[in-house]
């Protein structure tokens, strides 16, 4: 016994969604290693502290003004570092969920980054 499904067109339309679901998943891959070598960087205090992420989250480069350097100022530069980190891996995920949507046209694909 056959069963049908309303609306299906037969194996034709499987293949091709097939190849489709490959293509994006090969163009996800390669989107994905081009985002871990992206660079982003955030500034806090007005510029004294700055911070560059790589698209996997990890810290490449931090630059602290010389002159805020003092035992009476340690807290405010771990704050200043803080705020400059969290910024800067905040651009790293979004960049890479705006760069997935365009590529999946939209669709939610849980856990695909």
């Amino acid at each position: 016994m056959k069963v049908r499904i309303p609306g299906a067109q037969g194996g034709g339309n499987m293949n091709s969604m097939l190849k489709q679901a490959q293509k994006m998943q090969e163009d996800m891959a390669v989107l994905q290693d081009e985002l871990a070598v992206k660079e982003y960087t955030a500034v806090s205090g007005g510029g004294v502290v700055n911070v560059t992420v790589d698209g996997s989250h990890k810290i490449k480069k931090l630059t602290i003004d010389p002159d805020i350097l003092s035992a009476d100022d340690a807290e405010m530069v771990e704050d200043l570092i803080t705020v400059a980190v969290n910024e800067a891996i905040e651009k790293a995920s979004s960049d890479a969920s705006e760069q997935m949507s365009a590529l999946t046209g939209g669709l939610n694909l849980p856990g695909m980054f």
